[in-house]
């Protein structure tokens, strides 16, 4: 707890246990794997290991084919470059594939490297994959968990199952042993006083957290969500947030089209009341910059999300 790891480093470490554990298990890279921290599973299992170079059409169809051999793959790239490869996971689905994909360097976190690396389409690609999963860690062990559930769901259920990691280190917030189970969200934040809810994924999580407390200081209390199964999403607990605050706002690093808002959004379209809803998302095209000039510029850090929660409870 209080430690600062990247959930890619989470994720590498957690695939390379899960290999030690399941002699089915087995991963493949786009030649990133030192971003990635595939690495770390080729180091402990390198017969299971399997580097696809830049080509991630490929590394997706050779996934494909050893699920259907009876293996458990984990495919993992920059987030940015599955989108070459979309066609395949497209026919994955259509094939009724049982395939787990990693995606890293996501969003404008990941900072000087420019848009050309930043994964900002990627939760809107895989939502709209038929039967996929999209989830979105914030913490080394959340992240953990989350590889574990993959495989596991590999077990139950066939479909596409994404995860989405961050290049940077970010706090860990949660215990070794708390779990997450898929379709979930975790409420950390909330008291009978709250008068807005932030909901957050991945890298804002911390920032929806700094905001609450910047908020508190100001005598306004807010509900944060941890949403980070994106699809399928915990509909029962954005409709409770909303029931007992009246207003949402979301906030992601990603495009606004298709992330993280629009999931929350369509928890409301079946009918009931719908809340005031705030979505914040990065809306121009980023350039080289620090993460954390990164995330002011595009509106989705800790000021940002207390400027707009106070505008909410105004």
């Amino acid at each position: 707890m209080g430690d600062q790891i990247a959930t890619r480093d989470a994720f590498g470490q957690a695939l390379s246990a899960l290999g030690t554990a399941h002699g089915d298990v087995v991963a493949l890279d786009g030649e990133v794997s030192d971003s990635t921290r595939s690495e770390f599973f080729a180091k402990e299992h390198p017969d299971r290991f399997f580097e696809c170079y830049i080509a991630e059409q490929q590394m997706v169809a050779a996934a494909v084919g050893m699920q259907a051999r009876g293996w458990v793959p984990f495919a993992s790239t920059f987030a940015a470059f599955l989108t070459r490869a979309y066609d395949f996971v497209r026919m994955a689905a259509v094939g009724r594939a049982n395939v787990n994909l990693v995606g890293s360097h996501a969003g404008v976190a990941i900072g000087p490297d420019g848009p050309s690396q930043m994964g900002l389409e990627d939760l809107a690609a895989f939502r709209a994959v038929h039967g996929s999963t999209v989830l979105y860690p914030c913490d080394a062990n959340q992240t953990a968990w989350l590889v574990e559930a993959m495989a596991d769901a590999a077990a139950d259920s066939r479909g596409v199952r994404y995860l989405r990691t961050t290049r940077g280190a970010t706090p860990v917030i949660y215990g070794p042993d708390e779990r997450f189970p898929i379709g979930g969200s975790r409420v950390l934040r909330s008291s009978a006083a709250d008068r807005v809810t932030i909901v957050a994924a991945g890298v804002t999580v911390h920032e929806a957290l700094a905001a609450a407390d910047r908020l508190a200081a100001d005598g306004i209390a807010a509900r944060v969500i941890d949403l980070y199964s994106v699809k399928p999403v915990d509909a029962a607990a954005l409709r409770e947030a909303a029931e007992r605050t009246g207003c949402l706002i979301t906030v992601e690093d990603h495009w606004p089209e298709g992330g993280l808002g629009d999931a929350v959004a369509e928890a409301f379209a079946g009918g009931g009341p719908v809340p005031r809803l705030v979505r914040l998302a990065v809306r121009n095209m980023p350039a080289s910059a620090t993460p954390e000039e990164q995330l002011r510029v595009a509106g989705i850090d800790a000021d940002a999300i207390a400027a707009a929660a106070r505008d909410l409870a105004a």
